[in-house]
């Protein structure tokens, strides 16, 4: 029995990790519009700085600081907020498929650097011995992962009640007013280009925390963590739960993260190990197939966002006083 609470702490301990990039890219594009497809690499940023913070020293690797974990969680959410601000003040003058191909090919940049700077990220070898949250406890694995799981589930609330108190307030207005019509919402005296950049700052901040709770959990990092398989994956989470909804970030991610390492098991079980690449093809058409399903009979997902006025007028319908009330 504590076996499988075990297991489902950590199952869950795991999701919420991806709930949290869920919502970094929510605040992207659900609630601003801005079509990121380099979550992966925003998320390796945030991994690797806390790593190397964080980790002791290690022969011919950079790092060797031994900082404590949180000021590795607080410098990866900065450092990553950082290079956000970089790559979005260059590239978000670009529009929906060019932004798109751009963040794509900066995520694969990063890989490429993970991937062959052994100095700084160990190269293929990635980071090991990465110090774990409550290392004290691994010899216990319910508590180990109990505890985790309870940290994680804090830290995602906070994110959660503090992004929610920004899209529920003038700012996030905003946001979707830019994401609606940005040419109304710059008539109206608003600088689209600085809100969209204030967007892009925070989601990418949020994916680089996340990334060191990640790599802290598992104590372990390297490149092939952070292929474009991660950047699917997020947005699978987050269409299932329903862009423009946080809550429904977090929902998808748990329901996506069940049915990847569901789809994970059962591949395993049917192909022999020598023919992982191919299971590893088929688990990608079962989660895309899954994501057909669900788009087809939830097409907002599982917690779409709630009607907008700008949504409700453009449906054909003149928006009624709830309406107008909730938006």
């Amino acid at each position: 029995m504590l076996d499988l609470l075990g297991y489902a702490a950590f199952f869950l301990a795991t999701a919420l990790t991806y709930g949290l990039i869920c919502i970094g890219l929510n605040v992207q594009w659900g609630q601003t519009g801005l079509f990121n497809v380099g979550v992966a690499g925003f998320v390796a940023i945030g991994a690797y700085t806390s790593a190397l913070l964080t980790t002791p020293d290690a022969p011919n690797r950079l790092g060797g600081f031994d900082l404590p974990i949180v000021f590795g969680w607080l410098a990866a959410a900065g450092t990553t907020g950082i290079a956000a601000l970089m790559i979005g003040a260059v590239t978000l003058r670009l529009r929906a498929d060019y932004l798109a191909i751009t963040t794509f090919g900066i995520a694969i940049s990063i890989h490429l650097v993970a991937l062959n700077v052994q100095s700084l990220t160990g190269g293929p070898f990635g980071i090991a011995f990465i110090p774990r949250t409550f290392a004290s406890l691994q010899n216990d694995a319910f508590a180990f992962n109990l505890a985790n799981f309870l940290l994680v589930a804090v830290l995602t609330l906070i994110v959660f009640l503090l992004v929610e108190r920004l899209v529920r307030g003038p700012w996030g207005r905003v946001l979707r007013a830019i994401r609606e019509d940005e040419t109304a919402a710059a008539a109206i005296g608003k600088n689209v280009n600085v809100y969209r950049l204030q967007a892009f700052v925070l989601g990418g901040a949020i994916m680089g925390l996340a990334g060191a709770v990640q790599g802290h959990f598992i104590g372990f990092i390297s490149p092939d963590n952070y292929l474009s398989a991660l950047t699917f994956q997020v947005w699978a989470m987050l269409i299932v739960g329903g862009a423009g909804n946080n809550l429904g970030a977090l929902i998808g991610a748990v329901v996506v993260w069940g049915f990847w390492s569901a789809s994970s098991a059962m591949t395993a079980a049917v192909f022999p190990p020598d023919q992982q690449v191919r299971a590893a093809s088929l688990q990608i058409v079962m989660i895309g197939t899954s994501l057909a399903v669900i788009l087809v009979v939830r097409p907002r997902g599982l917690l779409g966002e709630r009607m907008t006025v700008s949504r409700f007028v453009g449906a054909g319908r003149q928006p009624g006083p709830a309406s107008r009330k909730r938006s």
